[in-house]
């Protein structure tokens, strides 16, 4: 369990408002020295886990009734980005550890579910969620893990590629097709999976395999899951309020919480950078005087500046927003906007820091090498800038798109 409530660690370090800014700034100041190890080891960043569990960082969402925080989302886009500053590595725990797959146990999910996991959550687990296959991607629906019903549960078949924590993550919520004892499709049902050996919780058949070598967020694991005939009790199954067989759009709307959280990443990591570069154009002297004076370069610290200030206007505003018929998660349409915005906004502002600092900038002295290859990525996973463009015009227009039919 974690040392601290925020009401204690706010009031041993800082009286000031806005106590998540201010505990998430305090450890940002000690993950900054760290970043680069696990970047060039490809280690997991244990030692920050650790820290951020014992600041109530982890499981943050998490109501009170059941130890965690009760924050926000907006509350978790505030230290997602001071954090993301830093440490892109960390920024993504956090956002795993109180958006998406813990999101949707803890909407969906039975009281013992949520009993179940959530002092893995506080402890410091970051939930897998476990979606993505070889042959779908964006097309989610188009799945081919089954979990057939048996006496007591379901077993799983199927392969799971790109699963980000495969083989830290003690907690899994798993995605398959549905099927009934004769074989006949039910629909598409969440599972969760828990894997701690350490206490005697082992599936046969379920391993861990094919560890991906990442352009950037090298500490974190991408991974294949392969599920042959691993049972499920019934106790483990999430069942959303549709049931099967509409059950799937309700489970991907916990996504859109992730979804908005992965943006807060991107725009963290722009916001870095222009830190960076603002520090360089007032210590850099070329041609005898600061590279601050060059008008040319003040350019473009003012479109780096309107580009991180929208994005975070954006991401504050989907974080706050709700999807209809009383969810608690952000509007779908809201929520890819701003990760569509942030996540491009964040790899041009990242590369023209990078740019400024020339030569110095692309060696491995200073951290924008590492962060612009951390904040590619953030227009792939969670949705491709060219899906999220689609799932918004389709909003605007009001069509049917494959991904408003329950797509990625």
């Amino acid at each position: 369990m974690y040392k601290y409530t925020v009401h204690t660690y706010v009031m041993e370090h800082t009286p000031s408002p806005g106590p998540y800014r201010a505990i998430a700034k305090d450890l940002a100041a000690k993950f900054a020295p760290r970043a680069a190890i696990w970047d060039q080891e490809r280690r997991y960043c244990w030692d920050n886990v650790a820290d951020l569990a014992n600041a109530g960082l982890m499981g943050m969402t998490i109501p009170t009734r059941y130890g965690g925080q009760g924050a926000s989302f907006l509350d978790t886009v505030v230290v997602v980005e001071e954090i993301a500053k830093v440490c892109t590595l960390s920024a993504r725990i956090v956002v795993e550890a109180n958006m998406g797959g813990i999101s949707a146990i803890m909407a969906y999910g039975t009281e013992a579910q949520k009993e179940f996991v959530v002092p893995y959550v506080l402890a410091g687990d970051k939930p897998a969620i476990c979606i993505s296959e070889p042959d779908a991607g964006s097309a989610a629906t188009q799945m081919a893990t089954t979990a057939r019903r048996v006496g007591g549960g379901y077993v799983l078949n199927g392969t799971k590629h790109w699963i980000t924590g495969g083989g830290v993550s003690k907690l899994h919520l798993v995605f398959a097709r549905v099927l009934d004892e004769a074989g006949m499709e039910q629909g598409i049902g969440g599972f969760i999976l828990c894997c701690d050996p350490e206490n005697g919780l082992i599936h046969e058949g379920f391993t861990v395999a094919g560890r991906e070598r990442t352009m950037g967020l090298c500490g974190m694991p991408e991974t294949t899951l392969h599920f042959e005939d691993v049972f499920i009790e019934d106790r483990f199954v999430l069942t959303p309020p549709s049931g099967f067989k509409r059950g799937f759009a309700d489970l991907m709307n916990a996504y859109n919480s992730q979804r908005v959280g992965a943006g807060a990443i991107a725009m963290g990591v722009a916001a870095g950078a222009l830190a960076h570069a603002k520090r360089y154009l007032l210590e850099r002297e070329q041609f005898g005087r600061p590279l601050a004076e060059f008008q040319g370069l003040q350019w473009m610290v003012a479109d780096m500046d309107a580009s991180v200030h929208a994005s975070r206007l954006m991401l504050h505003e989907a974080a706050q927003s709700r999807g209809p018929n009383g969810s608690i998660f952000p509007d779908i349409t809201m929520a890819a906007r701003a990760k569509l915005f942030a996540s491009e906004a964040a790899i041009k502002v990242v590369n023209d820091a990078l740019q400024m600092f020339g030569a110095r900038g692309y060696g491995s002295d200073e951290p924008l090498e590492r962060m612009y290859r951390d904040v590619r990525m953030f227009t792939i996973g969670g949705g491709t800038a060219q899906i999220l463009r689609t799932q918004v015009a389709g909003s605007i227009l009001g069509i049917r798109t494959p991904q408003t039919r329950g797509g990625y």
